[in-house]
């Protein structure tokens, strides 16, 4: 189902929006009567494949900078290494 309401009633009424969003509705928010942004739910494999994504992005950049870092160490690895110092 999609609702649309205004910027106003949006700010006041945000938890609300966000539980029908989370039970999968869509919110449109209009301001002056023109549609601004949507509220929608943020799917799970979306959000994990992005973690994923983040996380391989910060190994890659990581590499060669940690203590004792060589290639292909986990970062469960370099934890434990941190914990050291």
């Amino acid at each position: 189902m999609a609702l649309t309401v205004g910027a106003f009633e949006a700010k006041t009424k945000l938890a609300e929006l966000l539980d029908k969003v989370e039970a999968g509705d869509t919110v449109t928010i209009t301001r002056r009567g023109k549609p601004v942004a949507q509220l929608v739910a943020v799917r799970p494999d979306d959000e994990r494949a992005r973690m994923r994504a983040l996380v391989e992005e910060i190994k890659r950049t990581r590499v060669g900078r940690d203590r004792g870092a060589r290639p292909g160490t986990t970062i469960a690895e370099l934890i434990k290494a941190g914990r050291k110092y």
